[in-house]
């Protein structure tokens, strides 16, 4: 505990203002001290949406153009010529066992897919997936007939998002040890997706704040209004 609150003092004393420049945040988020491990890099997105209101609640998915820097292990449910096309895509295992096996196996995987005839299969493991966010959905695209394509797509830097009761986005855009190009490229992809499915009905400003953080450290305020978005 006490190495831990050294650590986090120093992280505090290095961040002292309130907000930042976006390309100045990135620098102090490096400086911070070091972990035993490579931390990601998080977003957290406050946007200007009523969340009682489903039509203005987000959800969609995009794909960074640097990735999340780390391996998405992928757990595929299909039949038939697609089992061919999910090797081809270096899927990382295709269920073609008893259900009690897998069983052990699912926590190993960070994203389950399955092509609509093997959702009967994947519906008896539901307790399982659900609560560990691996249920295949076809809003996110991870129910699928086009199996080589999903794969593709998820192992070269998918992600998805929405925002939570609050109306804020938590994702990943990396990690620390990426460039600032890759880092800016990441972020601003993300921005670019976002700004594409902006209710309708929304008034005034559709990003209020704005955070960057690693996994470990302190969170920073960006000064979004700099950023033309």
């Amino acid at each position: 505990m006490k190495s831990n609150s050294k650590r986090m003092k120093k992280i505090y004393n290095i961040k002292k203002k309130k907000i930042y420049k976006f390309e100045e945040c990135i620098k102090i988020l490096k400086k911070f001290p070091k972990t035993n491990f490579v931390e990601s890099l998080d977003v957290s997105i406050n946007l200007n949406i009523d969340t009682k209101k489903p039509e203005q609640n987000i959800k969609n998915k995009v794909i960074l153009p640097h990735g999340l820097g780390k391996k998405i292990k992928v757990l595929v449910f299909t039949q038939g010529k697609n089992i061919e096309l999910a090797k081809k895509a270096k899927a990382d295992y295709i269920y073609q066992e008893n259900i009690k096996n897998i069983k052990k196996k699912i926590k190993n995987f960070n994203i389950v897919i399955s092509s609509p005839e093997s959702m009967k299969t994947v519906g008896k493991l539901g307790y399982i997936l659900g609560p560990r966010g691996l249920m295949p959905n076809i809003k996110f695209g991870t129910i699928t007939n086009n199996i080589f394509d999903t794969i593709k797509k998820i192992k070269n830097g998918q992600i998805k998002y929405k925002n939570d009761k609050n109306g804020i986005i938590h994702t990943s855009i990396g990690k620390v040890n990426f460039t600032n190009k890759q880092i800016k490229e990441n972020f601003f992809t993300l921005i670019k997706s976002l700004n594409k499915i902006k209710p309708s009905k929304i008034k005034g400003e559709f990003f209020k704040k704005i955070y960057l953080s690693t996994t470990m450290g302190g969170s920073i305020l960006i000064n979004h209004y700099d950023l033309n978005i």
